[in-house]
């Protein structure tokens, strides 16, 4: 079985690549999602010699993912119909892509996204979370 030890290990390993390409990024996205799903992203983990403490600290340990059905069920009962349906359009894509879907089903997808991005690019993550809590 793999321990605590060995995830801290290679995720250490990922982060002292000197050119880290793409199949370095989804490993360390891989080994930290093992780690928050087996060790719930245990603080007391020892810090490895590649891992700063802001970087340790960026890190989210909740769940959050598509899968969390009990999640869903509080947003469900939470809100309410009409609240629930996505109004925007700003001419990208993406916008296009979301305008009129049920927000419900379009969350847990950009949540997934997240958890990867700060996994892998901590620093837009930070920017990006910076701006929403600046709303």
């Amino acid at each position: 079985m793999i321990t605590l030890h060995d995830l801290d290990e290679a995720i250490a390993e990922c982060q002292g690549e000197r050119n880290p390409n793409a199949n370095t990024c989804i490993k360390l996205a891989a080994y930290y999602t093992i780690r928050n799903e087996m060790f719930g992203g245990s603080s007391e983990a020892p810090e490895s010699p590649t891992q700063g403490a802001d970087v340790r600290q960026g890190i989210n340990t909740r769940s959050g993912y598509s899968g969390d059905t009990d999640r869903s069920r509080q947003s469900e009962q939470a809100e309410t119909q009409s609240e629930r349906f996505i109004e925007y359009n700003s001419g990208s894509e993406f916008s296009e892509t979301i305008d009129g879907m049920d927000a419900l089903e379009v969350w847990p997808i950009i949540d997934e996204l997240m958890t990867v991005l700060q996994a892998t690019n901590i620093r837009l993550y930070n920017g990006v979370m910076r701006k929403i809590e600046q709303l």
